[in-house]
């Protein structure tokens, strides 16, 4: 691990893979956006080079379809993001279609509602279905989404809670008091059995998915219907939700605000979000070609 904690020192070398890669997997907040949600110029210009370089660039977030318009406009080539840890594949050229979805099932999640409830008292929970989320009365609101409804988790996810039977992307649990890491391994050892856990708040929330659904197992489905290998990845990101998909990805970058376990896990490092950490490895990789 080669860290790079300093952005204003522009004389420390990023290191690079020996050769290009076929793919640039990158996650979004915290990551590819600045801490505003924006796009930097710099990085807009370098996501456009790969693509004209023949790079596949995708996207591969927590975020749900309908909050990707901050990056639609700067989506290449095949226009695919990957959404919801893994769960929504979409397609950002027809404005957010579902192409694949990999749903949580209503009685997993009621598994893990149920022991979740068993060893964290207090714990509240949102649902993510693939046209919005709704959430129980003590949850905390949510400024990016009015919601669709508010009731008891039983009742959203009861079998007439959806119109059309709408599937459950993700289960999402918070507590007031608990660290957040801590919460995580608590409802990995009372509920990973029936479930996937992962979290990229600052506060002990966590996302909840089918089991074997992450980033990286619909990333790996997206590059073997392209017949790309993990070896031709580069893959970003910070947070606990993009570890498996760092490790999976053949090179892997931790941004210089990464938590530490994603810090500890990738090959290399780069610069922070707000300082452009994608885009100083992207320009770094097409000076290979």
């Amino acid at each position: 691990m080669v860290p790079v904690t300093d952005a204003a020192d522009t004389f420390r070398r990023v290191p690079l893979p020996a050769r290009p890669p076929r793919l640039i997997a990158t996650d979004l907040d915290g990551t590819l956006l600045r801490d505003d949600k924006s796009v930097s110029e710099r990085t807009i210009a370098a996501l456009a080079a790969a693509e004209k370089a023949g790079v596949e660039v995708f996207f591969v977030t927590g975020r749900p379809a309908r909050w990707m318009d901050v990056v639609s406009d700067h989506v290449h080539g095949h226009g695919l993001a990957i959404c919801a840890n893994g769960a929504a594949v979409v397609d950002l050229h027809s404005g957010g279609t579902l192409v694949e979805v990999r749903e949580l099932t209503r009685q997993a999640a009621m598994a893990v509602v149920t022991a979740l409830r068993d060893v964290a008292p207090g714990v509240t929970f949102a649902v993510e279905r693939a046209g919005g989320i709704s959430y129980e009365p003590a949850y905390p609101p949510i400024v990016e989404d009015v919601g669709s409804g508010v009731a008891p988790v039983g009742k959203l996810l009861g079998e007439d809670a959806a119109p059309g039977g709408e599937p459950v992307l993700k289960l999402l649990a918070h507590h007031t008091a608990l660290d957040p890491d801590a919460f995580l391994q608590l409802a990995r050892r009372a509920a990973g059995d029936f479930a996937e856990f992962t979290r990229s708040s600052p506060s002990a929330l966590l996302e909840v998915s089918g089991r074997g659904v992450s980033k990286a197992s619909t990333l790996a489905l997206c590059c073997a219907e392209r017949g790309i290998s993990p070896a031709e990845v580069v893959a970003f990101g910070d947070m606990p939700n993009d570890l498996q998909m760092l490790t999976w990805a053949g090179t892997s970058y931790a941004m210089a605000n990464a938590h530490p376990a994603v810090t500890a896990a990738t090959t290399h490092a780069t610069w922070s979000n707000e300082a452009d950490g994608v885009a100083v490895v992207i320009e770094g990789l097409l000076a290979l070609h």
